[in-house]
């Protein structure tokens, strides 16, 4: 399985940046943001293969915030091989993920799978409605979590539960909040530059 994917080629030592779209987007959503946020990246940005009345996502879901978990544990699996694939042909050190919505959930998917894959995550308004299991090997890795005081997709109790989660697995966690729903706001993406300035921090 492979994806439609959009890629800017970086240098030798550059770090692979891979974006994820939110619910209805494209693997242009971010894909130019990244560019800016990391200049000489590589950067992947793969469509998600999954349509919901037309809209591209990365798995499927029966209902607002209830996910067909085993079509998600097949995608999950696709996603991290995918990943591997960029990470061997870019030979990138570094592996930066940056995920919207249904965007950060399968990036989030994929670390309590496989947390060696990326390094540094930014998971912007996820929803993670299941509880993982302990993954020690998400200890040190850095992830920073932006959400909506208000958003009702992605309600807040669920976002701190995510981000509790992270901490007990050792992760190191930043959250950034805004007062809205389950829109970017430009403050998410000073956080978002912010946190990627300061990768050894």
């Amino acid at each position: 399985m492979s994806y439609i994917a959009r890629r800017t080629d970086g240098g030798a030592d550059a770090p692979l940046f891979l974006t994820f779209h939110g619910t209805g987007g494209s693997e242009d959503q971010f894909h130019g943001l990244a560019e800016q946020l990391l200049p000489g990246a590589h950067i992947v940005s793969p469509r998600g293969d999954v349509s919901e009345m037309g809209a591209p996502r990365y798995f499927r879901r029966t209902g607002e915030g209830v996910y067909d978990m085993a079509d998600l544990a097949q995608r999950t699996a696709a996603m991290t091989a995918f990943i591997e694939g960029e990470k061997a042909r870019t030979g990138a050190s570094r592996v930066i993920g940056l995920g919207y919505s249904n965007g950060a959930n399968i990036l989030a998917s994929v670390a309590f799978e496989r947390p060696d894959l990326v390094d540094d995550m930014v998971l912007m308004h996820p929803l993670i409605p299941w509880q993982p299991p302990a993954q020690p090997g998400l200890a040190g890795r850095r992830v920073l979590i932006t959400a909506g005081e208000q958003d009702p997709i992605c309600p807040a109790p669920m976002t701190k539960a995510l981000a509790t989660y992270l901490t007990g697995q050792a992760a190191r966690v930043q959250t950034h909040w805004h007062p809205g729903g389950h829109e970017i706001r430009q403050d998410e993406v000073t956080a978002i530059q912010g946190f990627l300035a300061t990768e050894n921090a």
